[in-house]
Order: C-alpha cells, then structure tokens, then sequence
C-alpha cells in the first residue's frame, strides 16, 4: 500500500513552512537581545567546529562500524548502534556543561537545584540506550533463525 504525500508546495506545507520560520525569527531576536556578537560568534563556531571536526570524526567512526559489523547488504543491522550513539551523543551536546561540571554554581542559582550527577546519569542513560539496543538486536536475530525453514540452514 503506497502512502499518499501532499505535493510539495501545498497550502498546508507553505502555512507550515511560514510558522516554522516565524517561531525561528521570534526565537532569534529573543536570543539576539542579549549578547548579539557572543551569540554570532558561538553559532559560526559552532557551525566550523561540526563542519571541521565533528563531521569526519563521526562519519570515520560509523565506516568503521558497518565494517566491523560486516554490514555488506546488511546496513538495517547498523541502526542498532546508529540510534544509541546519536540519541547518546545528542543527550552529552545539550547538556555538556553540566555533565562536565562546568556551570554548578550559575545552574544552583538559577534553578536552585544541585548540579552533581549529571555525568553518571548521563552514562546511565548511554548504558540502558546500548543495552535495550543490543537486547533487540538479540531478540531480532533470534526471530530470525527460528523464522528459517529447515531447508535454509
């Protein structure tokens, strides 16, 4: 059963689009209010330090994954450590301060709560993200082999 897409342009997507960009400019001009040249300045930093360093980095260490996985034909298989690592690794970009330790004090005074733990939670959450990843992956191959004819083996 094929699943029917609007045609791009759509009146809903436009209205869509125009929202998304309105609610971007709001937030820009909240951001901007403050700090403009800090903000500039971290953003372009932010955009070299992905495009630079982060981007081989990542890309490097997934090659080295599909191939260690032996993921010829197999790229679905992958996905069982694609989604931990970025669901991991997105969690440690937004809250890297404070799982470094960097801002315990501003974030008691702003929040009133105690900054500490934050890196074993963190390490907590890659370890269940991994875990329930290589649990279905185990589940999945298991269905599989007792899914083969006997003829197959």
């Amino acid at each position: 059963m094929r699943r029917v897409l609007p045609p791009l342009g759509s009146p809903l997507q436009i209205l869509l689009l125009a929202c998304s960009f309105a609610l971007a400019g709001y937030a820009g001009l909240r951001l901007l209010s403050g700090d403009r040249l800090g903000v500039a300045l971290w953003f372009v930093g932010a955009a070299v330090l992905h495009d630079l360093v982060f981007l081989p980095l990542y890309a490097a260490a997934d090659r080295a994954v599909t191939g260690g996985l032996g993921a010829v034909g197999r790229r679905e298989r992958t996905l069982y450590v694609r989604v931990p690592a970025t669901l991991s690794g997105l969690l440690l970009l937004v809250w890297f301060p404070l799982i470094g330790g960097r801002v315990a004090t501003r974030y008691e005074s702003f929040t009133g709560l105690s900054a500490d733990g934050f890196a074993a939670r963190w390490l907590w959450v890659t370890v269940a993200l991994f875990g329930g990843s290589a649990l279905l992956l185990a589940l999945r191959s298991r269905r599989e082999a007792v899914d083969r004819s006997p003829a197959d083996r």
